[in-house]
């Protein structure tokens, strides 16, 4: 807590702003906004210079405090040093963005030769189909149906690795229109598989709506996929916790069991073999990216034969 005369002693300290490298100005100091009578909540993130030669980034909060006539005597003004934590994000950022220029160049490099083979399986069923025998073309549509899951695998891996660099900024987004999206782009899947799906009213959050549909999408085709022999049974619903929303994805399908759990959230891990259940195995790792990139986490919670409940947090509007 610093006297309102005390403000001019900020005048001896140099400091810039963290994020532009611009000099802050006596009058942007944290403590001289809040004596002016205002509420620092978002705060302020300044780079100094310390006493012994070295430079450090602090946060600082603040709060006016006022005396019996209601004016402005004090400043409550809380600093939080987040180097450590700067360094962390600074150095996250650059092993992403090594990841998504190694995705990048991994999707090039093996798309080209996938296309290839494709392109001469094709070539070889149409000029010499008529004197191929019935173990020739099934071998044909098996080589073809490997290179099209290597491709869906490729494509996945480079959507996983850019989750972080090629997101949007964070803005309001309505849950209630994402979902209703996501229903429309499952339509056909929904039709087929005779789902029903259940939903309370969700909430508004904070996030990359894209990317939210990305995950509503991945979450309800699993509902659906793992449903067992009856019609799916899903259903989606929310609830608060503080400054965030819980929100749950439940199905009454097979289950998973409690050793397994741990790994549905691994890059390219399946349960099961492609010939029960189609797919990629980076869906769920995709999830988990994103419910990451908004500052949440995801959990599952299953049975065998009980259906599994996928719940992950995310910041509320």
């Amino acid at each position: 807590m610093f006297d309102a005369e005390s403000v001019d002693e900020y005048d001896k300290y140099s400091a810039v702003w963290a994020d532009t490298g611009e000099p802050v100005d006596p009058e942007e100091w944290t403590m001289t906004q809040v004596l002016r009578g205002e509420s620092v909540m978002d705060p302020n993130v300044y780079e100094i210079s310390t006493f012994d030669g070295n430079s450090r980034i602090i946060m600082e909060h603040g709060e006016p405090v006022r005396d019996a006539d209601g004016d402005v005597s004090r400043a409550i003004v809380t600093l939080t040093d987040i180097t450590e934590r700067k360094e962390y994000e600074r150095k996250l950022k650059e092993s992403n963005e090594r990841l998504e220029q190694f995705a990048y160049a991994a999707s090039h490099d093996l798309q080209e030769p996938l296309r290839m083979i494709t392109s001469y399986l094709g070539l070889l069923e149409r000029r010499y189909g008529d004197e191929l025998d019935e173990d020739a073309e099934e071998f044909i549509a098996f080589a073809v149906d490997g290179a099209d899951r290597m491709r869906a695998m490729i494509d996945g891996l480079l959507d996983y690795a850019r989750v972080d660099t090629k997101g949007e900024p964070f803005e309001p987004v309505e849950l209630d229109g994402v979902l209703e999206e996501t229903l429309d782009t499952l339509r056909m899947k929904i039709d087929e598989s005779g789902a029903e799906i259940a939903a309370e009213s969700l909430p508004c959050v904070r996030g990359d709506e894209a990317q939210l549909r990305q995950l509503f999408q991945n979450l309800l085709s699993n509902a659906i996929e793992y449903s067992g022999d009856e019609p799916p049974q899903i259903r989606v619903e929310a609830e608060p916790a503080g400054e965030t929303w819980t929100v749950a994805v439940r199905d009454e399908g097979i289950g998973i069991d409690a050793d397994e759990q741990d790994r549905v959230f691994d890059v390219f891990e399946r349960l099961h073999g492609h010939e029960e259940h189609p797919g990629t195995g980076i869906g769920l790792a995709l999830c988990e990216r994103i419910v990451e990139r908004h500052g949440g986490e995801i959990r599952v919670e299953s049975e065998p034969d009980e259906g599994a409940t996928f719940a992950f947090t995310l910041p509320a509007a």
